[in-house]
């Protein structure tokens, strides 16, 4: 990485490292995830407060290697300035986001780049304020391209077992560990035409026709790729977003 080049980022999450320092969990689409010590950023009057807020896009540029107990490899942030985005997100919305950050912190490793999911991640956030089949689909649609980006998704379009192109009017279903199967009555499915769409999609880059195509399965899509997530991280209930967001809908309740 060449020192004191700007970056496009993300900030995914922070950690007090000191009175007036952070610890920064970066999503940057030149490096991937980044690890960077924001030194005064705690200060009231530090110009970096107002800028490394999650949700918003920052232009990022660092200097050397700084030693943190926690985290070996930190480097210092020399600057951060604002990239335009949408406002902060609210609500559920604000849930969805740090679903996504959590998601990704969890997932991808430090200094992997994936430039195409931080286009998706970037793409997805405005679509978390809309009504919420536009956001539930965007949220399928973005665990899609995460699992792919990190090689945990199958080929879609065909049974994993044999691959063969799945059946257009036939159930399947998305299993951790056999991939896409024939689907049983007892477990949520999709149609083979589903899945052919959304791995088409996926081919093209398209964003908003994998939104599409997630659409008409959102329920069992969800309950899928849920399922799949979860193997691949390791625990029934590895994401502490989600637990926090069923607490507050019980509270409402």
């Amino acid at each position: 990485m060449a020192r004191g080049a700007p970056l496009a980022a993300y900030v995914l999450h922070h950690w007090d490292w000191s009175e007036t320092s952070l610890i920064l969990d970066l999503f940057t689409r030149e490096q991937g995830r980044v690890a960077a010590a924001a030194k005064g950023a705690k200060r009231p009057y530090s110009q970096l407060r107002p800028v490394l807020l999650p949700f918003q896009r920052v232009n990022v540029s660092f200097g050397r290697a700084v030693a943190a107990d926690d985290a070996p490899d930190v480097l210092t942030l020399r600057g951060a300035e604002w990239a335009g985005g949408a406002p902060m997100p609210g609500g559920a919305a604000l849930f969805s986001g740090f679903y996504l950050n959590e998601l990704l912190m969890k997932l991808l490793a430090r200094h992997d780049p994936h430039p195409v999911l931080f286009d998706a991640y970037a793409a997805t956030l405005p679509a978390l304020d809309g009504a919420e089949e536009d956001v539930q689909a965007a949220l399928r649609a973005f665990e899609l391209v995460l699992l792919r980006e990190v090689g945990l998704l199958p080929e879609l379009g065909v049974l994993t077992s044999s691959l063969s192109p799945v059946q257009l009017q036939q159930p399947y279903a998305l299993r951790p560990e056999g991939g896409v199967v024939p689907g049983l009555d007892a477990e949520p499915v999709v149609t083979g035409q589903t899945l052919a769409q959304c791995q088409a999609a996926l081919d093209s880059g398209r964003l908003d026709v994998l939104r599409l195509a997630c659409r008409p399965a959102i329920g069992p899509l969800r309950a899928m790729l849920r399922t799949l997530l979860y193997y691949h991280l390791g625990s029934p209930h590895p994401l502490r977003t989600r637990s926090v967001m069923v607490d507050v809908q019980r509270m409402l309740e």
